[in-house]
This record gives C-alpha cells, sequence and structure tokens, in this order.
C-alpha cells in the first residue's frame, strides 16, 4: 500500500469573522449523521473551477462533518483547441483567451497564472486528465492508494494536476505529465494504467457524463444540491455557497420552508 506524501497547497482559509463558524456550530448533532450531500461538477482545465477551489476548500473545513461534496467531471474543454479558436476566432484565439484568463485570475490574489497559459503547447482535451484522475480515485476507493494526513488523494491529485497547468502551462493531456504528478505523489503508475486498461475508469467517467447529462450541466463549476433542485452555476461567491448549506441543515430533508 502507498502512503502519499503531499504538502497541501490548496488549503488556504478565507479571512472570515466568527459569525458564521457560530451558526454553522448551533445546527443540531441529528444533521452530522445525515450531511448534506453535494454533487459538484468541474472541468480540469476550467479557470472558475482554479479559482472556486478555495471556496470548496473553506467549505469543508467549516462545515466537515456536516457536508460531504461529491467531485464529478464535465467536459469543457474535452475538445479545447476547436473550441477556443472556433469562440474566440474573433477575439484572438488562442492568444485571446489567454488575455482573458490572466485578467480574470488577476482580480484574486489567491492564484496565479503562467504568462503562457493556453498559448505555449496547450492541452488537447480535458478528458485525458480525467480519465487519469478517475483511475486514481478507483485506486483510493479499493484502498490501495492513500494519504498519510488523511486526505483524498484524488482531490490531491487534481488540484496538483489543475495547478501544473495553470501555473506551469503544462501539457496535462499529455500522459508524460500525468505520469510525472503520479510520481510526485508517490502514486504506483502500474496501477493505474491498470484501471485504465481493463476499461475501470472509463466505466467511472462514462457515469459522471451521465449524470451531467441527468443534471443538465452545462457550466463549470456547477454545484447541485438537494437532490438536484438547488444549484449553483459558475463563479458563486463563498457567502452565497454557504448560505445554501446554512439553509439546508436548518431545513433538513423531508421538511419545508416556507420563505
Amino acid at each position: 500500500m502507498n502512503s502519499v506524501k503531499f504538502d497541501s497547497v490548496h488549503n488556504t482559509s478565507l479571512s472570515n469573522a466568527s459569525q458564521s463558524v457560530a451558526i454553522a456550530q448551533s445546527v443540531s448533532k441529528e444533521n452530522i449523521s445525515n450531511p448534506i450531500r453535494v454533487l459538484c461538477f468541474s472541468d480540469i482545465l476550467c479557470v472558475w473551477a482554479y479559482i472556486a477551489q478555495i471556496r470548496f476548500d473553506e467549505l469543508k473545513s467549516r462545515f466537515q462533518d456536516q457536508i460531504v461534496i461529491d467531485n464529478y467531471f464535465t467536459p469543457v474543454f474535452g475538445d479545447a483547441h476547436r473550441k477556443l479558436e472556433k469562440r474566440w476566432q474573433n477575439r484572438g484565439g488562442l492568444q485571446g483567451y489567454n488575455q482573458h484568463v490572466r485578467a480574470v485570475t488577476a482580480k484574486f490574489t489567491h492564484v496565479t497564472v503562467h504568462p503562457e497559459v493556453w498559448i505555449n503547447n496547450p492541452p488537447s482535451s480535458s478528458t485525458s486528465c480525467h480519465l487519469f484522475l478517475r483511475a486514481i480515485k478507483l485506486l483510493e476507493d479499493k484502498r490501495l492508494v492513500q494519504c498519510g494526513d488523511g486526505n483524498s488523494v484524488f482531490e490531491k491529485a487534481s488540484w496538483l494536476m489543475r495547478e501544473r497547468f495553470f501555473t506551469q502551462a503544462a501539457n496535462i493531456s499529455d500522459r508524460k505529465v500525468q505520469f510525472e504528478i503520479a510520481e510526485e505523489l508517490a502514486l504506483p503508475i502500474n496501477h493505474i494504467e491498470d484501471q485504465i486498461n481493463n476499461g475501470e475508469a472509463y466505466a467511472e467517467l462514462s457515469r459522471d457524463f451521465q449524470l451531467v447529462k441527468e443534471y443538465a450541466v452545462t457550466v463549470s463549476p456547477t454545484m447541485i444540491f438537494n437532490e438536484g433542485r438547488q444549484r449553483l452555476n459558475g463563479n458563486v461567491g463563498y457567502r452565497v455557497m454557504e448560505a445554501n448549506i446554512r439553509e439546508l441543515l436548518a431545513n433538513p430533508q423531508g421538511e419545508q420552508s416556507w420563505c
């Protein structure tokens, strides 16, 4: 069994007043045994998902056992080059999209991007990344890999892959780069390949895509709450996310709120 050694790079907490902590702590302990389940859909190449990661980390830190966030992939950049060249053909193509990504991230102090992101050997597809990460998730689910600190191997690998793209402009759709990331986490590459070669990783990714259709997900990131009755799409602030969680905790499943 492999023990993954990894220094967390995305567990930066937001500066918050103590009021929200008090509200979260006041929720009945009954909700801990029945945590709120959140489905989170994103594309590994999506800049908004990159920006939003700190908010998801804060939710998990704040609410701990009261919520469970299940991560799924949506193929927003499944055919990245053709999509961007078509949508940005009158706005500078990949160069124009590069400027857009840099302008967006410049508004947030907790993230950085490489000046040549989407220009220097850009990834052709996020699907290759998603497949590789699904294979890692399978190994974690089978308890063939684990983190010594108790955190999720899958989530660490996902963040490292996303960070490698945005901060180093690495072509993370290239299997060689994916192997480098796996080696950095001390993950067994041969076992990852086994999950891909035997079709299991494809099956897991296919399930992701089926859920994308079922919940009509078109934006990355998308958060689905309350068995599909609530959703938050795109660049949503932390306070809005927190308010949705607090409302669901205050009104457990099966209980209706008039407001």
